[in-house]
């Protein structure tokens, strides 16, 4: 080893475990870690001002922490990517077990008809408050505006543990680090971890769409409750609610299609079309329903206008009836077997040219990070870098919403420090 490094690394402070991001999963990780070493001197690193940034704000300040999960049939279904590891991860902590956590730390926890779970106080401040008073009390070294350019594998140098440098100039120097840098992009994960590490491109997941129908969005606050997304020439659909917004389309619907389709959407530069099935019926379903609602005797001199499925809006159906090239006045007895077979196209496969997209609230997901390929999937350390672990959103492994990203988080920092 150089003089130089030798001297350097001398004078850096050892830590046993080093934490590179107070996010979620990094503090819910330090907490765990430091249960098990007591004697352990653990540091969390974190570039910004203060810690849990992100916590405090997810669901609208309310903090969806986790799901029931009793409402999913797959993984695949809430995990586009990462099912594997979830799968394993789950037998590890799932999410009764952070409920059970939550509870014993006195959080108490409500779950919603949507199986989504929310501290019962609808507060997320109270879990952020729960996790810097456990990492005080626990004695966890908590540093904030401290940011990580590099971490080096001594190994490397003839040492072992990582060598750690800020961008202030500060060097540290620990056996383990576990990274939790969630939303990072691939460039920077790129920077930060040892020449090696497999990485995955990272893209934006969990966003709205920016349509262009003008018409369409003058609707803005229509809620659809069970209607089925597409994207033209791709395999990925999405169905539950939508809502048109005065930009285009959002929703669960919109933000389960924009997680699925993530990496396909990033490929087409946020441009295409979006397929609309409003009523989430086939076609067959869908000319019978047609049939018995426009159909007959009593229905012949009525207005189509006035002749709407109970599942939308008046003024949806209309736009609807627009799109059809028909008129809201038209007798139902008038309209045809061509006029029929547009609305019934209008209501199953009603198109629409993607703009490009919004961000969701203050929600930001990414998809990509540290290749699941290159990560022990029960432990979560990398491959050819012992001790070195990577945890939450800095995986290749992302969720659709509904308190799924956050699950991924503490139990990827629960396995990590176990």
């Amino acid at each position: 080893m150089p003089p130089n490094v030798a001297k350097l690394l001398s004078l850096s402070p050892m830590y046993k475990a080093a934490i590179i991001g107070a996010g979620a999963s990094g503090c819910f990780c330090a907490v765990e870690m430091k249960r098990r070493h007591p004697d352990w001197d653990i540091v969390v690193l974190e570039s910004a001002p203060a810690p849990l940034q992100k916590l405090a704000i997810t669901g609208g300040g309310r903090c969806n922490l986790t799901n029931s999960f009793n409402e999913v049939g797959s993984l695949r279904e809430v995990y586009p990517r990462g099912e594997q590891l979830m799968k394993r991860g789950l037998r590890e902590f799932d999410q009764n077990d952070c409920m059970a956590w939550w509870e014993r730390e006195g959080v108490r926890l409500v779950v919603q008809d949507d199986q989504c779970v929310f501290p019962r106080s609808q507060d997320a401040m109270q879990l952020v408050h729960t996790l810097e008073r456990l990492m005080s009390r626990l004695g966890v070294r908590l540093r904030c505006r401290c940011k990580v350019i590099s971490i080096s594998d001594l190994r490397s140098s003839g040492g072992c543990g990582y060598h750690i440098s800020l961008a202030s100039g500060e060097h540290l120097e620990a056996d383990r680090v576990v990274v939790s840098v969630g939303g990072c992009s691939s460039e920077v994960l790129g920077r930060i971890l040892p020449q090696g590490v497999p990485l995955t491109p990272t893209v934006p997941s969990l966003f709205t769409l920016r349509l262009d129908d003008e018409k369409l969005r003058q609707l803005g606050g229509t809620v659809v409750r069970d209607a089925t997304l597409s994207i033209a020439g791709t395999a990925h659909r999405s169905r539950g609610i939508v809502l048109i917004t005065d930009w285009g389309v959002s929703g669960p619907a919109t933000l389960r299609l924009s997680s699925y389709a993530a990496r396909t959407l990033s490929q087409m530069q946020y441009k295409g079309r979006l397929i609309i099935n409003w009523l989430s019926l086939n076609e067959m379903q869908t000319a019978d329903m047609l049939e018995g609602l426009v159909g007959g005797s009593k229905a012949g001199g009525r207005q189509l206008a006035n002749t709407r499925p109970e599942e939308l809006t008046d003024r949806l159906w209309r736009h609807i009836i627009a799109r059809s090239a028909l008129r809201p006045d038209i007798r139902c007895s008038e309209i045809g077997s061509k006029g029929l077979s547009r609305l019934k196209n209008s209501l199953c496969a009603d198109c629409y040219d993607i703009l490009g997209r919004a961000r969701f609230k203050e929600e930001f997901v990414t998809c990509g990070g540290v290749d699941l390929a290159g990560v022990n999937l029960n432990t979560l350390e990398v491959k050819g870098f012992p001790g070195l672990y990577v945890t939450g959103e800095a995986l290749d492994m992302d969720a659709v919403t509904g308190g799924f990203n956050l699950q991924a988080a503490w139990t990827t920092g629960y396995i990590a420090a176990k």
